[in-house]
């Protein structure tokens, strides 16, 4: 940061520095220009004015240039400056939320807010900002998710609410903003009439799960594949990817038959990093069946045969390094398109697990714990998709109730009836 310089001037017919009544105490203003970190990251000038006196600017041109220094913001600072800082304050949070929170910073919130001073922030600013966020397109070339706008706003929300907290503004902008709401979209069953129209238009649902013949078909169609236990395991047990790439032979039990999530592999900044599961109910254990027992025996012992020292990693590349959980992303969506199946993500493994757990008549309490979930509404709302047989069970079990209890309730009204007709009156007779 350079040294401020400070100027005054006035809008005499343009003429600003030359006009000769600026040596006079109450013609024109006072202003400061100072370089400061642009949104972009590089240093840019910035000038501001409509100060009464020159100590006045250049106290404010100071407290301007504090904030790029690591540890001191001011009232006067701007949201790209206040936002860095915040980032760098940062109570403990977990690696890829401070990664989530930085990628909004830099590629959305500092381009588009960073040159408004934090003070002088408005819901205005923000009504504009996000209605042009919302029309703004990925790398992919299509448009933003309602989902990413509404983090983009939770993070937003987060930084400016530690700026009152640090006694920077008095209220936030960003509290009463509405944005567009979001639809949680609704697992959808591939049947074989969305899978007719997914052939002939290219359509599919948002959130898809398999069949139990589909998942069916995918194994067999990866049995040969270096990571077939680790499909088997996130189809069958509902693994998350990071809970997958971070697993250890520590961690499972043969003989007892059990696995115990502990830790998980994500990938921030270039890096593999080894980080506790997503939350408390996510460390849990899971018990094992004894086909995935022997697939995890034959790929123990593959690894020794193989050499590789894969310093305890149960699944690893081919020299014996982790694998990174985006990778798991991109060999799936591979060996998917390769299989001609109807298309899923990684992730709809998991909702596919519940739904096969439900349909084997397991209770929702149970593939609650297998999946992690620290509410078991969270898992009826989320990931119990059930698969269409379901359906047809339970409207065949719902019509056998029905029909026996009128078989019931008839027989017993017949019988009365038969009883009222014999039971003698002391009518007289007719």
């Amino acid at each position: 940061m350079g040294e401020p310089v400070v100027y005054k001037r006035c809008g005499c017919s343009g003429q600003d520095r030359t006009c000769l009544d600026l040596a006079d105490e109450g013609h024109g203003s006072w202003y400061f220009a100072i370089q400061v970190l642009g949104p972009s990251g590089r240093r840019v000038r910035t000038r501001r004015g409509g100060f009464h006196t020159a100590e006045d600017a250049m106290r404010a041109a100071r407290d301007l240039g504090a904030a790029d220094v690591p540890g001191g913001v001011s009232a006067v600072c701007t949201v790209a400056q206040w936002l860095r800082h915040w980032l760098t304050t940062l109570q403990p949070v977990r690696e890829r939320t401070r990664q989530g929170y930085a990628d909004h910073v830099r590629i959305h919130l500092i381009p588009g807010l960073g040159l408004v001073r934090l003070a002088e922030l408005s819901p205005v600013d923000l009504r504009r900002f996000f209605a042009g966020l919302a029309q703004r397109r990925n790398r992919y070339g299509k448009a933003l998710s309602p989902s990413t706008v509404q983090r983009v706003h939770a993070t937003l929300r987060a930084a400016l609410n530690e700026a009152i907290r640090e006694g920077l503004i008095d209220t936030n902008p960003a509290h009463r903003l509405r944005l567009p709401r979001i639809r949680r979209p609704y697992a959808q069953v591939w049947t074989r009439s969305r899978v007719v129209v997914w052939r002939a238009t290219g359509q599919r649902p948002a959130v898809a799960v398999w069949t139990t013949e589909h998942l069916t078909a995918f194994l067999d169609y990866v049995r040969e594949d270096a990571l077939y236990p680790l499909w088997w395991l996130a189809a069958l047990r509902g693994l998350r990817r990071g809970e997958l790439a971070g697993l250890r032979w520590a961690d499972i039990s043969l003989e007892t038959r059990e696995l115990t999530v502990v830790q998980q592999l994500i990938h921030v900044n270039g890096r593999l990093r080894v980080v506790p599961p997503k939350s408390a109910a996510s460390q849990r254990t899971i018990a094992l069946d004894t086909e995935t027992i022997r697939l995890l025996r034959r790929h123990q012992q593959s690894q020794h045969l193989k050499g590789l020292d894969s310093a305890g990693w149960v699944f690893t590349r081919a020299d014996g390094q982790p694998i990174r959980p985006d990778y798991l992303t991109y060999r799936f969506r591979y060996l998917v398109a390769a299989s001609g199946l109807p298309p899923v993500r990684l992730h709809d493994l998991r909702h596919g697990a519940a739904s096969t757990a439900l349909a084997a008549h397991v209770d929702l309490r149970t593939v609650q714990g297998q999946l992690g979930h620290a509410s078991i509404v969270l898992t009826s709302d989320t990931y119990t998709s059930v698969l269409p047989e379901l359906h047809h069970e339970a409207a065949e079990a719902t019509a056998r109730l029905v029909l026996a209890t009128a078989r019931r309730t008839g027989y017993r009204l017949r019988k009365r009836t038969i009883h009222l007709r014999r039971r003698p009156t002391n009518r007289p007779p007719r």
